[in-house]
């Protein structure tokens, strides 16, 4: 990045949210990823991909420092940093405001302050907001020692207590005494008026917060193996879901790259139906309801515009995803651009989406529930798309720009038609519709069983009439198309562990170099959670337990998950924090919990 100083390790952030959008911040203390009102908006500080232009906020030491603790207070959002300046040490405590239902408070309030142990510590403010594509600054104006940001329909304030004057794009030194914190607060409007919270009182509503999120962790099962990991990644996805619509965003950031220097970078900051429903099973798994009902809800009002034909993705409100445009003059993380906004997969045919999506209703109406009858039409108008266009080719799960037979997607296919069936035994179906899906549901079987399957290998392969592998295809021991003790599934595990190593427990999704595009990736660390989850699966749980492990000691010092890692440095690549991911990682340690010890 010419003129700019190379951002932090992709592993380096950690995650603020309120479930409607989400900071990134540095170990250094700098916000250098907001978006803003929501997680698909403009970034107010875009650093992270954009470079100096693009804004940042930071907040921490004077002189560089070294880090000594940063942790998550325990089953809460909250995040903790503290460096070692000198014979002192300084706190910057930090956490998103999530619950504001029922008062008066501004959509999204970040609150960050700082305190000092064992002397003052000289600390720095630099508040540095530069608004979308082009790093609009705003026009400002100090209303009784409350600096006020706008942008035309967008404002910002910032207070602080004690009282410290800040000018955008200036860094303010303050001095921190024991005792005396300083506290900071941001707020922010998106054509409402801008409410301005007192420093005290917005520190309290972060302290109600933490309340409440360890009443919702205390709910979850304590003699859940790997329990810690498990409530982390779980309480990631909740700040990852648009509480407003109940939809999971993929991840919050766009353009970090799966190839540094190159063009892999896409914008994730939507909603995939695939990742979503993955999210499903994992809530249910832990009981919690509420929020596989939100999704199933969310899911039934974002299709309903193109029913039943499933997108591959939605907006955050269920609309058509933009257009995929990339961005003049963005930096990108690490020279690698393009920067990209919208995503161009939004009208693939992807066939795999409608069986993680009627499967995810299947498990709902399998923990007793019933399906409304709005949301079993539309569960019955996607297992009738399967059942006319599973012979078609599509982009598969890997979004492959040239369609083909994936084995993977008519697996789903099939996944589809079954569970549909399986709901149809509690749940009103004329007898033609089921004979179509069953007919349907024959047809893939049969279909996949001879051209899905390679006898010189033995194993099931990535597409038909191809010996490439699909490490996608881990999911076999759990759809029940073979039954989990045959050669077929046991061979096409074994081949996938090892010939799509990437070395230790990772995977690579499919052989290197094989999708078409320029560059490398690292290993797909999805993948390894699902390894893990076909080991639990086929009794082998003492393998899968510590293959888990193993992954654990890849996750970022927070606990946090990117959507790859390059192999050869453990570095993270890609859109970070990743749901997929995380959602993989909850359904793994499930299946440790439910395995049978064979």
């Amino acid at each position: 990045m010419t003129g700019s100083p190379p951002p932090a390790p992709i592993s380096d952030y950690g995650l603020l949210g309120d479930t409607r959008t989400a900071a990134l911040v540095s170990s250094a203390g700098a916000i250098d990823w907001l978006c803003v009102p929501r997680f698909d908006g403009e970034p107010l500080f875009g650093r992270l991909v954009g470079g100096s232009p693009a804004g940042t906020f930071r907040v921490g030491p004077v002189p560089p420092a070294t880090v000594v603790e940063r942790r998550y207070r325990p089953d809460s959002a909250t995040l903790e940093t503290t460096w070692a300046v000198g014979g002192s040490r300084l706190t910057l405590t930090e956490s998103m405001v999530a619950e504001i239902k029922g008062r008066l408070l501004p959509t999204t309030l970040l609150v960050r302050r700082l305190s000092a142990e064992g002397g003052a510590v000289g600390a720095v403010i630099d508040f540095d907001p530069r608004l979308g594509v082009r790093h609009r600054r705003p026009r400002t104006r100090h209303q009784g020692g409350v600096l006020v940001c706008e942008w035309g329909a967008l404002a910002v304030s910032l207070s602080s207590a004690p009282e410290v004057r800040v000018e955008p794009g200036r860094p303010t030194t303050v001095e921190v005494l024991p005792g005396r914190p300083v506290t900071l607060v941001l707020a922010v409007a998106y054509r409402e008026p801008l409410i301005h919270v007192e420093p005290t009182a917005a520190w309290e509503l972060v302290v109600g917060d933490e309340e409440r999120w360890r009443a919702w962790t205390a709910g979850i099962d304590g003699s859940l193996p790997f329990r810690a990991d498990v409530v982390r990644s779980l309480l990631t996805l909740r700040l990852l879901t648009y509480s407003p619509s109940q939809a999971p965003v993929a991840a919050p950031t766009t353009s970090l790259p799966e190839d540094p220097g190159g063009v892999r970078n896409w914008d994730y900051r939507y909603v995939w139906p695939r990742d979503a429903s993955i999210g499903v099973n994992a809530f249910l798994g832990v009981g919690k309801l509420d929020e596989a009902h939100g999704f199933l809800g969310w899911l039934l009002h974002a299709s309903r515009l193109e029913r039943p034909r499933l997108p591959a993705l939605f907006t955050l409100t269920g609309r058509h995803v933009p257009r995929e445009r990339e961005l003049p003059g963005w930096a990108g993380y690490l020279d690698s651009v393009p920067v990209r906004f919208g995503n161009g997969a939004a009208d693939q045919h992807q066939l795999d989406g409608y069986g993680w999506v009627v499967d995810a209703a299947w498990v709902f109406v399998q923990a007793g529930h019933r399906l409304y009858s709005e949301t079993w039409r539309a569960v019955r108008g996607f297992a009738d798309v399967v059942a006319g266009r599973w012979r078609e080719p599509d982009a598969g799960i890997w979004e492959i720009r040239e369609p083909g037979h994936h084995v993977h997607s008519k697996l789903m296919g099939w996944l589809a038609l079954d569970r549909a069936l399986r709901i149809a035994d509690t749940h009103p179906l004329p007898d033609r519709q089921r004979r179509r899906w069953q007919e349907a549901r024959d047809a893939i079987a049969a279909e996949v069983r001879t051209r899905g399957f390679d006898p010189a290998q033995a194993c099931y392969v990535r597409s038909y009439g191809a010996p490439d592998l699909d490490a996608a295809l881990l999911v076999l021991p759990l759809l029940d198309l073979d039954d989990v003790e045959s050669p077929r599934v046991h061979n096409t595990i074994e081949a996938i562990r090892e010939r799509l190593s990437a070395g230790g427990p990772l995977l690579y999704r499919y052989p290197p170099g094989r999708d078409g595009l320029p560059g490398a990736e690292g290993a797909f660390l999805p993948c390894s959670f699902w390894l893990v989850q076909a080991l639990a699966a086929t009794g082998r749980r003492v393998e899968a337990e510590e293959l888990f492990q193993t992954l654990l000691d890849h996750a970022s010092p927070l606990g946090l998950y990117a959507e790859e890692i390059d192999s050869a440095t453990g570095a993270h690549l890609g859109n970070y924090p990743q749901t997929l991911t995380h959602a993989a990682l909850v359904q793994a340690a499930l299946a440790i919990r439910d395995s049978p010890v064979r």
